[in-house]
């Protein structure tokens, strides 16, 4: 599978990015799947459903499945959080993974930067970074930079890069 970031500090834009990138690209035929790393304890289940009380009876594993759709949760109980390239592995096939987050990881990236969170941009000192999408035009940049609402220019960098 093809993997591609994108990454930013909080709060600039990271996930509006994502759904627009998956929207864009998907709507062009392609097949994308994601994955967004939290940097808290993110909840997707909730007190007093089912599940909920499985996993804190103390399951590992609690698969939910419906006519809709099915979900897989693991629960570390203390455990390492699993490397990037492990949890890739429990992902279906399809054409294109967005990674939401990971700065720090190996994979390409585009950068989502907005001047009003105050954060300077990661794209300097992070080789892996390999476009800007921004609210501004910042320069000096030795990567291309996109309006962050340029979701056609930056998918066709993006499928371009991976070879889509």
């Amino acid at each position: 599978m093809k993997v591609y970031g994108v990454t930013g500090w909080k709060n600039s834009g990271k996930t509006t990015l994502m759904e627009r990138l998956v929207e864009e690209i998907t709507g062009r035929g392609f097949s994308v799947s994601t994955v967004k790393h939290a940097h808290h304890a993110t909840e997707i289940d909730h007190e007093g459903r089912d599940s909920f009380r499985h996993r804190q009876a103390g399951a590992c594993e609690v698969l939910v499945a419906s006519p809709v759709r099915w979900a897989l949760m693991h629960e570390l109980r203390g455990e390492a959080e699993p490397p990037l390239a492990e949890l890739l592995t429990k992902l279906s096939p399809v054409d294109l993974v967005l990674i939401e987050g990971y700065k720090r990881e190996s994979h390409p990236k585009v950068e989502a930067h907005r001047a009003e969170t105050g954060r300077p941009l990661l794209a300097p000192d992070n080789p892996t970074v390999r476009a800007v999408a921004s609210d501004t035009v910042p320069t000096g940049l030795a990567v291309p930079v996109f309006d962050l609402n340029d979701i056609t220019a930056i998918a066709d960098f993006i499928l371009k890069e991976v070879g889509l």
